[in-house]
């Protein structure tokens, strides 16, 4: 009998292909960058119309979690994801006429500052205490946000998704800074707290200086919003005043409105009749003033009599001065005006909006973006200029502030109105070219902390919802719904005491700001003294 050796050295029928290893470790290595969009997602998610303000915590613990210990390349693309799991749903609504094009573009733009903060973050992650710096880190970079490009775009602020949280005071305390500090760092301190206490579980020390900071990093925000409580009051100061919004609505949402400009004034003109005839009837008290929405008469009142015969015959039959938003030229320039009508007196005082919004009042880049697509050019055949000064109305020893409709994102156009004297403001705004969008919902949450802010009266009245009535203490009173005509009358306190956050002005974010650069200066300088001692 013939025996047949078989060999034995057969590497390619015994040894297993390598091929499912490899395709396991490239996923695995996506999982952080899938971790870091969800992260955005649940940030996006804490924010208006939900109520669930608290989600920013856990996406900031995770935010942190990922970018701890990492190269800047790496920090850069998972903080980029982290942007656009954020940006991209939050911001959806700026394409809701125009199409996907700006909305996309926006989104990319703002993801890259996000981005930068994610390297920052990566970077001072090795200091001790690196939550402080971390935070820090991300409010400047909001900071940078809200000036650059084409003067800022502050949309996304943290502050902005916190009007019904615990943190709301500390809004009075230092503004959106240092709210969104306080959640910022909330969170990272979050995480930190837990990788301590999961690293002495694992070798049975515990770092009692590292524990304690990240203890802190929870327990003093919260113990500051709990502090803050007794600067947030609803108290009239100087008497009240009744006050009616007027929502009148529009014929369709949408860009296709302002052709039909008469038809809104005519609306807003009849809404205020109906106002005029419950006072007569006694089914509603009579006010001292009535606001109108922001483009509530798109027809210049100024060079149309007709459109300034209905605006003075709904004065007179109101029998209060109206407020009307007006877009009126003047010496060539085209101007997005609050205009006081006095039912006696006719216009009496006026306002220009100042912080005017990049391609939808005027359009930067005119010729490049032409290029790209003609249509967007037509959308904005004439920049709007830009008002000088603060709007503050005196109706009758009233001081009423104005700022219209996307100035309300930006810190400084609210609080000069307060140091300027106004002891309630007013947020005129015309939403309807965004549909039934979340983006009505954001706003009005802005004017929420912008009420806790500088302790005043916040009311919003808007062409198609929703309009509301915000109390000195971020609680809405009365608010309408959406697309439809309506008004609001409700007695208001006027408040002249200014909050520390008015008094400080910009102190706060500047001085955070300082932090966020000393914390990379000293990540930046250890990173070279361990790479010239040879460390790890």
């Amino acid at each position: 009998m013939t025996v047949t050796a078989t060999s034995v050295d057969q590497p390619d029928q015994l040894q297993p292909s390598p091929a499912p290893s490899a395709f396991r470790g490239r996923l695995l290595r996506l999982v952080p960058a899938l971790a870091s969009a969800l992260c955005g997602v649940l940030l996006y998610v804490s924010f208006p119309p939900r109520t669930l303000w608290w989600l920013a915590l856990p996406a900031f613990a995770g935010f942190g979690w990922l970018l701890r210990g990492r190269g800047w390349k790496a920090a850069l693309g998972l903080g980029y994801l982290f942007g656009l799991g954020f940006l991209l749903p939050l911001l959806v609504w700026t394409g809701v006429e125009v199409g996907p094009g700006p909305w996309l573009a926006l989104v990319a733009i703002e993801a890259v500052f996000i981005a930068l903060v994610g390297v920052g973050v990566a970077a001072v992650s090795r200091l001790p205490a690196w939550p402080v710096w971390a935070a820090a880190l991300w409010i400047a970079g909001e900071a940078v946000r809200a000036r650059v490009p084409f003067r800022g775009f502050p949309w996304g602020k943290i502050a902005f998704g916190q009007a019904d949280g615990v943190f709301l005071p500390l809004a009075a305390v230092g503004g959106t800074p240092v709210l969104g500090f306080a959640v910022v760092l909330c969170g990272f301190g979050l995480y930190e707290a837990g990788r301590l206490i999961a690293e002495g579980r694992r070798t049975r020390v515990v770092r009692r200086g590292a524990a304690a900071a990240a203890l802190l990093s929870v327990a003093v925000p919260v113990a500051g919003a709990v502090a803050a409580r007794p600067l947030v009051s609803d108290k009239a100061e100087d008497g009240t005043r009744t006050v009616a919004l007027i929502q009148g609505n529009v014929p369709r949402s949408g860009l296709e409105f302002s052709a039909q400009r008469r038809a809104v004034l005519d609306y807003h003109v009849r809404e205020t009749l109906r106002l005029a005839a419950d006072i007569k009837a006694g089914k509603a008290p009579k006010p001292d003033y009535v606001l109108w929405p922001e483009n509530s008469s798109d027809i210049d009142p100024f060079t149309n009599p007709d459109a300034a015969a209905v605006i003075e015959g709904a004065a007179k039959a109101v029998g209060v001065p109206v407020s009307v938003g007006g877009v009126v030229e003047k010496d060539g320039k085209l101007l997005n005006e609050q205009i006081l009508w006095d039912p006696v007196k006719g216009p009496t005082q006026t306002y220009d909006k100042r912080q005017i919004q990049p391609f939808g009042e005027y359009l930067p880049l005119r010729g490049l973006v032409g290029a790209v697509n003609k249509n967007w050019t037509g959308m904005v055949r004439q920049d709007f200029s830009r008002g000088s000064t603060p709007g503050v109305f005196d109706i009758d020893g009233a001081k009423v502030g104005l700022d219209t409709c996307y100035e309300a994102a930006f810190d400084w156009a609210v609080r000069d109105t307060v140091t300027h004297g106004a002891e309630m403001i007013s947020v005129p705004s015309n939403n309807a070219t965004f549909d039934r969008s979340e983006m009505t919902y954001q706003q009005l949450a802005m004017s929420r902390i912008r009420a806790v802010e500088h302790s005043r009266t916040v009311t919003v009245p808007v062409t198609s919802g929703v309009s509301a009535v915000i109390m000195p203490d971020g609680k809405i009173t009365q608010k309408t719904g959406m697309f439809v005509p309506a008004y609001l009358v409700q007695k208001v306190p006027l408040r002249t005491s200014k909050t520390p956050a008015t008094q400080l002005g910009i102190l706060p974010e500047i001085a955070l700001v300082l932090v966020a650069a000393g914390g990379v200066g000293w990540a930046t300088g250890s990173g070279l003294r361990r790479r010239r001692t040879g460390g790890a």
